[in-house]
C-alpha cells in the first residue's frame, strides 16, 4: 500500500513518510501515526501525518508486519 488513500492510515499504524526538507532526496523516516492532517479522501503525494515523535510527512509507504 502506498499511503494516498487515507482509510487505508489509522493511529497506531507504522509507515514510512518523507519529510517536507527530504522530498528533493525521497529519504524516508519510519514512525508510528499519531495525526492524520490530510483532509480529503486521496492525495497524490501521500496523506500528510504526524508521527508520535512529532514529525509531520507524507506516507509513501504503509510497514506491514
Amino acid at each position: 500500500m502506498d499511503g494516498t488513500k487515507r482509510s487505508d492510515i489509522k493511529p497506531g499504524l507504522a509507515v514510512a513518510i518523507v519529510l517536507k526538507q527530504h522530498q528533493r532526496t525521497g529519504t524516508l523516516t519510519k514512525g508510528v501515526v499519531k495525526d492524520i492532517l490530510t483532509n480529503s479522501a486521496i492525495h497524490p503525494h501521500g496523506i500528510k501525518v504526524r508521527l508520535t515523535t512529532g514529525e509531520v510527512g507524507r506516507v509513501k509507504e504503509i510497514i506491514t508486519g
